[in-house]
């Protein structure tokens, strides 16, 4: 089986698992404050401060610089979605989360290893082209954001087709042919990705919960 496969085919319960949390569900519902919304773009912005420096980190690098994607990259849209949301001083108005700041931890600590690198970069940004682009949709619906702040995190214009960047993706994952102890590896460090951000989410929802 063509390794793209078989990690989605491993890691696809996890997947499921990450969008149905809580949080997301009533975000989806039209249920929580444009502040609370917020919330999860900031501790976004602090996810692809640790993603996107390890990809420049690691552009040159012969096997992970495959997944070295400039036009992925997330600071400057995220930025522009926090300024909509709270205005030109977010900076001083938001931090990560104790979830959040394990999930870069751990980004961190296996960017100098390929495949914990792709793990986490697949886990965020095959998200992000796929599911990501319904959330959208439905965040434009609920907040009447449009393009130039609010969901730019979620448009990918530089990419161009969005099916074909995926398959190209794929076709990449499909190319490392890792032999089957560094694949077990990879699918296992996919898995926690996938737990860690779901982590995030659980506590983003424990928040909100407190709040009510």
């Amino acid at each position: 089986m063509p390794f793209a496969e078989d990690l989605k085919n491993a890691t696809w319960s996890d997947h499921s698992s990450a969008e149905g949390e809580g949080y997301l569900d009533l975000l989806m519902g039209g249920k929580l404050s444009e502040r609370e919304y917020g919330e999860m773009v900031a501790q976004h912005y602090f996810c692809y401060l640790a993603l996107d420096a390890a990809s420049r980190r690691l552009a040159d690098h012969p096997v992970a610089g495959r997944f070295v994607f400039p036009e992925l990259y997330r600071e400057e849209a995220l930025v522009r979605d926090l300024v909509t949301v709270y205005g030109p001083d977010w900076e001083s108005r938001i931090a990560p989360s104790k979830s959040t700041r394990t999930l870069m931890a751990r980004i961190e600590q296996v960017s100098d290893w390929p495949g914990g690198y792709v793990a986490h970069h697949y886990t965020r940004y095959m998200g992000d082209l796929s599911g990501g682009q319904f959330i959208r949709m439905e965040l434009q619906k609920i907040y009447g954001y449009g393009k130039g702040g609010g969901v730019d995190f979620y448009f990918f214009d530089e990419v161009g087709s969005l099916p074909r960047f995926k398959n190209e993706y794929r076709a990449r994952l499909d190319a490392l042919d890792p032999d089957e102890a560094e694949a077990k590896r990879i699918i296992k460090e996919t898995k926690l990705a996938y737990q860690l951000n779901s982590e995030v989410l659980g506590e983003l929802l424990h928040v909100v919960r407190a709040a009510a």
